[in-house]
């Protein structure tokens, strides 16, 4: 279900870890550096010690949030790392010189990562610079509660700065660093009284409540069982009692007492298009519910850098790229837009001062190149536009950061770097020539592996309309002459590191290393195309490389497996009711059912973005439209078995279709409780990456695993395949 396809990923794309080398104990600064040498630089000696395994993709180090101190000579970050056997994430803040010259030194830990209730994002949470670069701050959710702590740059101690009875929403440093001044809304205590309230009294079924959940305490994602509500904006969702309003609070960091901020004392607000000239041409852009814009004051002397929408094409509601401008102030109503071709009607994602000048930088995600990132700067004063940083992947983050911008100071950017086959590192730029170095590497090893063995490409093609697709390809290694190995595809989005494609399930490496080639495939943005040209242009793409690739005698045609996560399970599904190119396939969430439609009739968020974006009203309103889209219409035409690992609070919304397959054996569910829509804990995500490798090497291979705890799965799996070849009369697909 497109629980996060609409808001996050037609507007931009959607969605991680610890390096704790000894869980909250501080390490001199000579052990950490042999940390470092064991993790990184001793991995590249051992080649091929290892297989690019499931387990080895979960674990890698994720690294975000990096923020500059204020002599420019620093930067903190931190570092998130999955512990399977505890079956949760650590953070770890850490500080190193911008110079490179020594490694990065562990000062704190960060507690479990804060996420978002609707998608299981990982919630950005960049840290605060004290102006004497002595301390930084940061919110962390330790011993059950968010507070905000800080922690010396030198390592020699953390601390808690709030103990605040309810967690802390925001915060933010005084200029002369003496005071913090911090929000918080409901009190732990209240939202968990709330919550045992509506278990005794009855819990009232209204429009914030997402009845396809469990109602009580459904979600996990705060460190406890919560109950969760809808906010009111297509699927966001936040903790029971999530609307009640903000309380500033302020702590005077001398003296350690904290004390209610009056409303003329409130810390000033960032700007927003409300805030600007009501005579400007265009408004500043949004998504689809009206929340995204972009806009940067220039600290120095109150310039604005803004994004304007740009040139919208036929028949979608919005245009995907954007126009850069200047307002020299708030109430200017003319702003200076920059006219170079590299400026203008692109996918820009973000803007920022360099400081101390007239330059604006900004990064450009470039789909002809596989959304590669640049980074570019104009000068508003001159008018020269010039190349910063041109990249093949990410440099504002890893894919579960992919959406956090570099840090910047007058001199030097510190991104967070990533490519399909290269993980996360953390990297230093300098502005005026551009050149790159490497701060700190933690996954190098694995990153040399992939290099070694089953590299990803970059690869172009065209379906039979002419419209471009790209897609980077890891192809298996190893396969004789003339038996071209399987194809695995998963479509939708494919920035940074790709371990399984968009919400990570399909490992894709693995698999190319097991001998079946893997292509996460590019969506086209469509916004307002329609569902049925938006659905079709995955089928469109996925029989298109399937015939180059094969022509070409790099794979097997006859054996080809799809999955998808939102938008991908639904056009994974839709190519299986529209075409015969695919023999197996894996999906993750639900689809647009009648179903769908009935536990979610209650919200008019919900019903407005159907009929607004898809043209849908209820199924009796607009059956024939229903008829089209939804595969509760289409399980006939579907012939490929479908393996469902799917989560507690969607898979309801798919049993109109999943139960009718299962029961013809054209379908395996599995259901994952305590998960929002994009699946976080490690033993989940580890147990998905797993079965999902082993259900296509059993259709694409006959492969079957002799560990004898899978001797159930293949059973079923073999009952499967008798009851497809009873129904196609023809043995097929057998792996033989």
């Amino acid at each position: 279900m497109e629980f996060f396809h609409q808001s996050a990923a037609w507007a931009a794309a959607t969605a991680r870890m610890r390096l704790d080398f000894s869980a909250r104990k501080r390490r001199t600064h000579w052990i950490l550096a042999l940390a470092l040498v064991v993790l990184g630089v001793a991995a590249v000696g051992s080649l091929h010690a290892e297989t690019i395994s499931p387990r080895r993709l979960l674990e890698v180090i994720d690294l975000g949030n990096p923020v500059i101190s204020p002599n420019g000579q620093y930067v903190a970050f931190r570092a998130e790392h999955a512990s399977i056997e505890r079956n949760t994430y650590d953070a770890t803040w850490y500080v190193q010189a911008v110079d490179g010259k020594s490694p990065p030194l562990r000062v704190a830990d960060g507690g479990l990562p804060l996420r978002q209730y609707d998608t299981g994002g990982v919630l950005p949470s960049p840290a605060a610079w004290s102006p004497d670069g002595k301390w930084i701050y940061y919110r962390a959710r330790l011993d059950g509660r968010v507070s905000v702590w800080r922690a010396a740059a030198d390592g020699s101690r953390a601390c808690a700065v709030t103990s605040d009875l309810a967690d802390v929403r925001d915060f933010t440093l005084s200029n002369d660093g003496k005071t913090l001044m911090y929000s918080v809304g409901a009190t732990r205590k209240a939202v968990i009284d709330a919550e045992e309230s509506e278990y005794d009294r009855g819990i009232r079924i209204d429009d914030t409540v997402n009845i396809a959940a469990g109602l009580f305490r459904s979600s996990g994602l705060d460190g406890r069982p919560a109950t969760q509500r809808f906010l009111g904006r297509w699927f966001t969702m936040g903790l029971l009692l999530a609307k009640v309003p903000d309380r500033w609070k302020a702590v005077d960091l001398a003296t350690m007492t904290t004390r209610d901020l009056s409303v003329s004392e409130l810390p000033a607000r960032p700007l927003t298009p409300a805030n600007l000239s009501p005579n400007l041409p265009a408004a500043p852009i949004k998504n689809m519910d009206g929340l995204r814009y972009e806009i940067a004051k220039n600290p120095d002397d109150g310039r604005i850098a803004m994004l304007l929408p740009g040139k919208k094409e036929k028949g979608v509601l919005m245009s995907q790229y954007v126009k850069l401008a200047m307002l020299p102030d708030r109430q200017a109503s003319r702003p200076i837009q920059c006219m170079a071709e590299l400026c203008r009607h692109k996918s820009i994602t973000d803007i920022q001062w360099r400081p101390g000048s007239d330059e604006i930088l900004f990064t450009v995600a470039d789909y002809h190149k596989g959304n590669a990132q640049a980074i570019y700067g104009w000068n508003v004063v001159t008018g020269v536009l010039r190349p910063i940083v041109l990249s093949n992947g990410l440099v504002s983050g890893s894919q579960r950061y992919w959406d956090i911008p570099c840090a910047l100071s007058s001199d030097t950017l510190v991104c967070v770097a990533a490519e399909a086959d290269h993980p996360p590192r953390l990297e230093a730029i300098d502005v005026e020539s551009g050149h790159r170095r490497i701060l700190f590497a933690p996954n190098k090893g694995l990153g040399a592996d992939i290099a070694a063995t089953v590299p990803a490409k970059l690869i172009r093609w065209k379906d039979a309309q002419g419209r471009e697709f790209t897609g980077q390809f890891f192809e298996a290694r190893g396969t004789g002459a003339g038996h071209p190995p399987p194809l695995f595809v998963t479509f939708y989005s494919c920035d940074g590191f790709l371990r399984g494609g968009l919400g990570n399930e399909w490992p894709l490496a693995t698999l190319a290393e097991d001998g079946i080639s893997a292509l996460c495939i590019n969506a086209i943005s469509g916004v307002g195309l329609g569902l049925v040209a938006h659905y079709d242009q995955g089928r469109t793409a996925v029989e298109s490389v399937v015939k180059l690739l094969s022509a070409d005698g790099r794979i097997n045609s006859t054996r080809v497996g799809m999955g998808g996560l939102s938008y991908g399970s639904e056009v994974t599904l839709w190519t299986l009711e529209h075409s015969d190119v695919v023999s197996a396939a894996s999906v993750s969430s639900s689809s647009v059912t009648p179903t769908y439609y009935l536990f979610n009739s209650l919200r008019d968020a919900f019903r407005s973005t159907l009929r607004k974006s898809w043209q849908l009203g209820t199924p009796d309103e607009t059956p024939e439209q229903w008829r089209k889209i939804s595969p509760a219409y289409q399980i006939d035409r579907i012939k490929a078995p479908i393996l469902f690992q799917m989560i507690e609070q969607e898979y309801r919304m798919a049993l109109d279709y999943a139960l009718p397959l299962e029961r013809r054996h054209q379908a395996d569910i599995y259901v994952f409780p305590d998960e929002p829509h994009i699946k976080f804990q490690p033993k989940h995500k580890l147990a998905v990456y797993e079965r999902n490798v082993d259900w296509f090497r059993f259709w694409l291979q006959g492969y079957e695993d002799p560990d004898p705890d899978k001797a159930g799965q293949y059973r079923i799996w073999r009952e499967m395949k008798k009851a497809e070849k009873y129904r196609s009369g023809a043995s097929s697909h057998d792996g033989s």
